[in-house]
């Protein structure tokens, strides 16, 4: 396993994380063996860092990510987020507290590693689907003091953000300098996150977003690798998996992400990799700026197959150099 340092955290993470997510779902809906045998396997292979969430499964992936660790008595790496609710909004450095709070409770930990806030950041924040957006102001006045006070009480060594929203206002947060990390939304079907020389992008414009955190020293974990499932090529979706996902950052709906994601097959029949999936996740590792890219799984079978393909490293430079042309047909 390949470690990459996590922006101004120091913290050696491995070049692929584990992803406690809803759409693997194998943290939050697998039994509890195979659970237990899935966080030992991904030590055993050299994974250090674990992300979850209280928004994956309400609570339920942060609850089994700590028994696993436990029966596994694992020395590894924790980050977890806090989604402010509207109520939040009144007052957001005491809701942030609070959710941490829960987490820890969650957890059985006294303290994580890392806290982000999973709110997508926008000029005029709405509230959508029952999470509020949050305003650049209101991530550097309120939500900065709530992680300083977390990290004042030892609950939390580092903090950051989730990558999503508006691209402006996702700049001018990382630009204060004051995030230690960013998770940044960046696969085959939208590079622009990391990615200059294409043309105006079809979808959201992530503008470099991974080039300017690191540039600021903020470390950065990959999400969305194989966009949801998408970069597998086929819509099919195994039983622990979120049966239904939407798309972030790249087409409006699923299905037009998988006939997206098979226009990359070439690299299959061309000898370059054995799959698609293999393709996706290599992309993403060819980023030097990326500290870790965040795994997502279903069964014990596509994490084994993830660390090997980590263990081959980055993408050829002449592969990497012929995907502008199929991003510009898209």
């Amino acid at each position: 396993m390949e470690y990459r340092v996590l922006g101004r955290t120091g913290l050696k993470v491995s070049a692929i994380g584990f992803g406690c997510g809803d759409v693997g779902g194998l943290i939050v809906r697998g039994d509890t063996a195979l659970r237990n045998r899935a966080v030992a396997m991904a030590i055993s292979g050299g994974i250090n860092y674990f992300d979850t969430a209280p928004l994956y499964g309400q609570g339920v992936s942060e609850t089994h990510l700590g028994l696993a660790l436990k029966e596994c008595k694992a020395d590894v790496f924790v980050g977890t987020k806090v989604g402010l609710a509207p109520e939040d909004k009144k007052d957001i450095k005491q809701g942030i507290i609070q959710s941490m709070e829960r987490s820890l409770k969650r957890l059985d930990m006294d303290s994580v590693d890392l806290i982000q806030l999973h709110n997508r950041l926008t000029p005029n924040p709405e509230t959508e689907h029952g999470r509020p957006d949050v305003s650049a102001k209101e991530v550097l006045e309120q939500v900065v003091a709530g992680f300083q006070e977390l990290r004042a009480q030892g609950k939390v060594r580092f903090f950051g953000i989730t990558g999503l929203g508006e691209t402006e206002t996702l700049r001018a947060v990382l630009d204060s300098e004051s995030m230690d990390t960013v998770q940044a939304c960046y696969n085959l079907l939208n590079p622009s996150a990391g990615v200059s020389d294409i043309p105006k992008f079809y979808t959201h414009d992530y503008d470099q977003l991974i080039d300017q955190a690191a540039s600021k020293g903020a470390g950065v974990i990959v999400i969305r690798v194989m966009a949801a499932g998408a970069l597998t090529g086929v819509s099919d979706r195994h039983p622990l998996a979120l049966p239904r996902v939407t798309p972030i950052g790249s087409s409006a709906e699923y299905e037009e992400d998988v006939r997206k994601a098979n226009s990359f097959q070439y690299l299959v029949e061309e000898g370059v990799v054995d799959s698609l999936p293999e393709a996706a996740l290599r992309f993403v590792l060819s980023k030097g700026e990326v500290s870790t890219a965040l795994a997502g799984v279903s069964s014990l079978e596509q994490l084994e197959q993830s660390l090997a393909w980590a263990e081959k490293g980055p993408l050829p430079q002449a592969a990497i150099e012929g995907l502008a042309q199929v991003w510009s047909r898209f």
